[in-house]
């Protein structure tokens, strides 16, 4: 199959396919070139392209992905070795998580104070008033 075949098939664009392969996710398993230089993908392309695709919907970066490929490929560690991984990448993710919901609690915080400068500006007051006392008393300062 050619490039754009299988990036079509896999919501990917062939400058993206391109790339992998120059960064070494796919490899002769996965292309061929023919006498014209032209690549032609094997079926193993879109599962190896799935594979990927799995890896980055978790977070995984770059880095990640290769050494995730290159294990798999050598069946270089162990399930306890690959059960640690997934424990680790979880922490990681409830800590992003956490990090968001501040972010989103702060944002609502903003927003409710902000209609409320509109609609009940008194009301707005007594809530920066709430909001400066609670950074005070968590030895923090505003400024």
């Amino acid at each position: 199959m050619k490039i754009q075949e299988l990036a079509d098939l896999m919501g990917l664009t062939p400058h993206t396919i391109r790339y992998y392969e120059k960064e070494g996710l796919l490899d002769g398993r996965h292309i061929q070139r023919e006498k014209n230089n032209y690549r032609t993908y094997s079926d193993d392309a879109i599962e190896r392209l799935k594979l990927i695709k799995k890896f980055q919907g978790i977070g995984c970066s770059l880095a990640e992905l290769k050494t995730i490929l290159r294990d798999h490929d050598t069946n270089a560690r162990t399930n306890q070795e690959v059960i640690e991984w997934i424990l680790e990448k979880i922490q990681e993710i409830e800590r992003k998580k956490d990090e968001y919901d501040h972010m989103l609690e702060t944002l609502n915080w903003m927003l409710t104070y902000r209609r409320l400068l509109i609609e009940d500006p008194r009301q707005a007051e007594a809530m920066m008033a709430d909001y400066r006392l609670s950074m005070n008393s968590n030895g923090r300062n505003l400024s």
